[in-house]
């Protein structure tokens, strides 16, 4: 099984979550940057998260768990622009929902997306990997690299 994009592989355990952690503290570093408080909450809270979520969702959750920390909407969406710029999470783009954010720590992974309702839904198809391989191949490529994002109505939303 292929490494999740940060090459720490998949997993969600403290040791894990203390080596992103890391990782974090030395890409700021390495900028220039200060590190704050505030940043790490935001990322640790997506990393703890099994739902993708967006910049008001993180609030919600931030504002309950951590409420003496004072964070606002604003400081969430540039932190989230900035993990996302040095590759620590991804997004994914959804029509009224703006974007939902995930760690960059899983196994490869695609998403089935509801365009009602806006649910997601990771799967694996080893089918699908070998025919984009084989796709890739015929046309003379060398995949490095997919995203595959599906769209339809999920079964609560027909």
């Amino acid at each position: 099984m292929a490494e999740g994009i940060l090459g720490l592989g998949g997993g969600g355990s403290a040791a894990l979550n203390q080596e992103v952690i890391d990782k974090l503290k030395n890409i700021i570093k390495d900028r220039g940057l200060k590190y704050t408080k505030q940043r790490e909450v935001i990322f640790e809270t997506i990393l703890n998260s099994e739902e993708h979520l967006n910049a008001e969702e993180l609030n919600i959750i931030i504002s309950k768990e951590y409420p003496d920390l004072k964070i606002g909407i604003a400081t969430i969406y540039r932190a989230l622009s900035f993990l996302e710029e040095v590759n620590l999470i991804s997004s994914i783009a959804l029509n009224n929902d703006g974007k939902k954010f995930e760690a960059n720590l899983k196994d490869h992974h695609d998403h089935i997306i509801c365009v009602k309702c806006n649910d997601i839904v990771e799967f694996v198809s080893e089918s699908i990997e070998k025919a984009q391989d084989k796709i890739a191949q015929d046309n003379g490529f060398k995949l490095l690299d997919h995203t595959m994002y599906l769209y339809g109505v999920c079964g609560k939303c027909q």
